[in-house]
């Protein structure tokens, strides 16, 4: 055993908060029990750079439970439960991970976890995988790994297609089950969750910028309008501006946006999308926050270069007072809003995404011998079979073709009558 957490007392409490999330977990836990039977992952390293919450914590124990042994570091300095962590520890797994790392901690973490030579490995942000490439881990072992979200797969697709890298993935945040789910609703709910712990400002009657209309954006957008506020989107894709247009939001250039908005939320996966050509047009008092995976989409040195003070006013928030009076107030350090501020995605939706991580765990175990170099989607087979669970687990039934049905959607020669 070898770990690094910031309490182990705080285990008790790490374990009601677990108990909770396997209360609204169902498909994972279904999931647990025939791996607990069958133990598919019998002696498999696994080391997982995911955000350190209560449902990864159920994740790590339906791995633990299919005999797998696990290291576990966090995918952003900021998203730690510390009780989760130590509960884990507990449990026999290997954390390094602590709410409020600095850079330098947090790859010092992954490192430490990389040191366990996994045989495969699960990515929220392709750290890990971006780690071993460079030469600062054993990769020789590894058979597959696991990609969590958008950034990471965009990361490992642009490898990928470079022909640089080394090992297959299985790019969990493109099944339907989780893409559908975990970014829209997940997203949109717990991007609200964390700007009301954080600043607890009424949501009501404000002009709510959102910065990129992808799932994230979109699912954000339905929970803002939900709230009161009217949502104006940016976009740079002809495509996802349109959509925004129809599903009834305003739609304008950033630079515009920049004067209209009370509440600014980037959600784009890119750099810099809010700059300081932005900063001199907001008004005093205007919300910083992002939802995106790397803190890297507001421009926070630029915003640091155009202050003549900091103040931490609350926690998570930063007011900055521009040299002109104005007020802007960065949240969680331009960091992902809803695990820093907040808790994360609700235990129901991560239910699906983190079923399939464990599926698609044992996917690879079975399948590695055929898996080449290159990024792959979750299989069908694996998106439907959750989906069928989750809906099993609600209580909800749904139809079957008949026969004539199926042959009807098979075949070509029937037509009008």
């Amino acid at each position: 055993m070898d770990y690094k957490v910031k309490d182990l007392k705080l285990a008790d409490k790490g374990a009601n908060l677990l108990r909770w999330a396997e209360d609204h977990m169902s498909v994972l836990m279904s999931i647990r029990k025939r791996f607990a039977k069958e133990r598919p992952l019998k002696g498999v390293q696994i080391v997982a750079c995911l955000h350190v919450t209560k449902e990864t914590g159920v994740l790590v124990r339906t791995l633990l439970a299919g005999g797998a042994k696990v290291a576990l570091t966090a995918s952003n300095p900021l998203s730690t439960q510390d009780e989760v962590a130590a509960t884990l520890v507990k449990e026999g797994a290997n954390v390094f991970a602590w709410k409020g790392q600095t850079k330098e901690e947090y790859y010092g973490c992954i490192q430490r976890a990389l040191s366990f030579k996994p045989a495969i490995t699960m990515d929220d942000g392709a750290d890990v995988v971006t780690e071993l490439h460079s030469g600062r881990g054993d990769i020789s072992r590894v058979i597959g790994g696991t990609e969590e979200t958008t950034t990471g797969v965009v990361r490992l697709t642009a490898m990928a297609e470079k022909g640089v890298l080394k090992y297959p993935i299985i790019a969990v945040n493109n099944a339907e089950t989780k893409w559908d789910f975990d970014n829209v609703y997940g997203t949109g709910q717990s991007t609200i969750d964390g700007i009301l712990r954080a600043t607890n400002v009424l949501l009501a009657g404000k002009r709510f910028v959102i910065a990129g209309y992808g799932h994230c954006g979109r699912g954000l957008a339905n929970r803002a309008r939900g709230m009161g506020a009217h949502v104006i989107i940016t976009e740079v894709d002809p495509m996802k501006a349109l959509k925004a247009v129809m599903d009834g939001f305003e739609v304008m250039p950033m630079e515009e946006a920049a004067e209209a908005g009370d509440i600014f939320v980037t959600a784009s996966g890119n750099k810099n999308v809010i700059r300081g050509e932005h900063y001199k047009r907001m008004k005093s008092g205007a919300v910083l926050a992002n939802t995106g995976h790397f803190n890297v989409e507001i421009d926070i040195k630029e915003l640091e270069g155009m202050a003549k003070s900091r103040l931490k006013i609350r926690d998570f928030v930063d007011e900055y007072t521009l040299r002109d009076g104005r007020k802007i107030y960065l949240l969680a350090d331009g960091r992902l809003v809803n695990l820093a501020a907040a808790e994360g995605h609700p235990s129901e939706v991560m239910d699906m995404s983190f079923a399939n991580q464990a599926l698609a765990a044992e996917y690879i175990l079975k399948n590695s011998k055929r898996l080449k170099a290159k990024v792959y989607d979750v299989p069908k087979e694996i998106d439907s079979a959750i989906a069928k669970l989750k809906l099993d687990v609600m209580g909800i039934k749904v139809d079957s073709m008949t026969k004539e049905q199926e042959r009807y959607v098979k075949g070509w020669a029937e037509g009008t009558e």
